[in-house]
């Protein structure tokens, strides 16, 4: 682990191994400890980056609201931290995926593909944005906990709860370690973000699609809907797993990505 400095602050950041640069972006309220099972087996062979975000395990906290342009700006100087000068393959989860969307519109440059995992490009319904308000404000009011609380039944299969109860507690754990503060202005930010649905056909990198397939959050329906607005994407679905593909399956989900990297070494890296 190091610091990376970034606008107002520094980012804890995984970095390790060589070869071609991913990027792996958490979700909420998550931290970079989520992308684990990737993080060791892709940095046999990758440079893998695999920061905390902002006001999320051992970075930088900022009070108010964090949108999702600010995410992207960070990690955009996470990888100038690190020294990666080469486009990425950018892996994000959930609202790691609604930060990639804010990435490919201010840093294409950066980019060689994407990975979207257990995400969405529509903005939240009023009811939605709502919620997120009133999380924060419990959040700020009572504790990490109660992100925990309401997040947690959500978040993965039944069966994930039935057969992996120390997963079940290692992500509760990791919900509560962050920071309240934290946790209450990503919320914000997620309730402000814009909706990303024109901007499918508008990728013009390699893009993977994963989605649980016990999804309760973003149903595996309307993330093949989304795929098949990006320009030759590729769905793969994820069976026993819901929203945290990554930890609940992740040999599948391994998989996946690594079918998918070895898909672009035909391709050059633009």
């Amino acid at each position: 682990m190091q610091h990376v400095a970034v606008p107002n602050g520094t980012l804890n950041v995984y970095a390790q191994g060589k070869g071609t640069p991913l990027l792996f972006v958490h979700g909420f309220p998550l931290n970079n400890s989520m992308w684990q099972p990737q993080a060791e087996m892709f940095s046999k062979r990758n440079r893998v980056i695999v920061p905390d975000l902002r006001g999320f395990g051992e970075s930088t906290v900022t009070t108010g609201t964090v949108t999702m342009e600010e995410f992207a700006d960070d990690l955009h100087g996470v990888l100038h931290g690190v020294w990666v000068d080469t486009p990425v393959v950018l892996c994000g989860l959930s609202m790691g995926g609604y930060v990639a969307w804010q990435f490919f519109r201010k840093y294409r440059p950066q980019l060689r593909a994407l990975i979207l995992c257990d995400t969405r490009a529509t903005a939240d319904s009023p009811e939605a944005a709502a919620g997120r308000h009133k999380l924060a404000e419990t959040v700020l009011a009572t504790g990490s906990q109660a992100a925990s609380d309401a997040m947690l039944p959500k978040l993965m299969s039944s069966k994930t709860v039935e057969r992996w109860p120390d997963l079940v507690a290692s992500v509760r754990s990791m919900i509560v370690r962050n920071k309240p503060t934290g946790i209450a202005a990503a919320a914000l930010g997620m309730a402000e973000r814009p909706d990303c649905t024109d901007l499918l056909s508008q990728i013009d990198v390699p893009t993977l699609v994963i989605c649980g397939q016990d999804d309760q959050i973003t149903p595996s329906a309307d993330m093949q809907k989304m795929a098949e607005a990006i320009p030759g994407a590729q769905f793969v679905q994820i069976p026993n797993a819901g929203h945290l593909a990554p930890l609940e399956n992740p040999d599948a989900v391994n998989g996946a990505i690594n079918r998918f990297l070895i898909s672009l070494d035909a391709r050059p890296a633009s």
